[in-house]
């Protein structure tokens, strides 16, 4: 509950920040993403503080995880923005233990947005793997290789299980950086990604199948 309105007074401080648009001098276009870096950085700094809080005051906390990127040992103490966010929307089944590998194939659900801008109260979705109102039953679900998604992406896909559904905050450094992902992902985005694990597999058992 005190992440929840923590997220809610970020968004409120978003929307502030976002009211100080600036504009072009020739034709007096707004700029969608303006004080974008500044934005998304202290959104997720702020985010990523409320958890370490969380965790901190109960180690058996389960609703919110803080996982290090899949790249850097977990050995070595790092920054904040080494580790992804994760609020677990639906714990997988007791049953099952296993995750994918670096070099394994998935299948999920997915859609990812960007923070709020000035056009997109809910956050710009630039990606989605189905046809919205979700529909389980429907839905198909996409298939990915694990090394082929940014470092964030990636490192929750590993550590989800079969029937895990996870609402993952990725700072732009595990995501597309500086620069961004042209014209659809402005550089300093923080990714929001809603994902439900369905199946995985190893590359050799895909082999198999043919």
């Amino acid at each position: 509950m005190m992440i929840r309105k923590k997220i809610l007074f970020l968004t409120m401080i978003l929307f502030s920040a976002l009211g100080m648009v600036s504009c072009s001098e020739e034709d007096n276009t707004v700029d969608e993403f303006a004080n974008w870096q500044t934005v998304n950085e202290g959104f997720f700094y702020s985010l990523s503080d409320s958890v370490k809080s969380v965790i901190a005051a109960n180690p058996l906390e389960t609703e919110w995880k803080r996982i290090k990127t899949w790249n850097k040992s977990d050995s070595v103490a790092g920054v904040d923005t080494d580790y992804i966010l994760v609020k677990v929307l639906q714990a997988a089944p007791a049953t099952e233990t296993e995750m994918p590998l670096y070099l394994d194939t998935v299948t999920v659900h997915y859609k990812g947005c960007l923070l709020p801008s000035l056009s997109y109260r809910d956050g710009y979705v630039f990606d989605i793997s189905y046809t919205e109102p979700f529909d389980e039953d429907i839905a198909i679900p996409s298939k990915m290789a694990v090394a082929n998604v940014v470092n964030g992406f990636s490192t929750a896909i590993q550590n989800m299980r079969r029937g895990d559904h996870w609402l993952v905050y990725i700072p732009y450094q595990l995501g597309y950086g500086a620069a961004g992902s042209s014209p659809v992902i402005p550089g300093y985005s923080t990714l929001v990604f809603d994902i439900k694990m369905v199946d995985f597999w190893s590359v050799d058992f895909e082999e198999n199948r043919r």
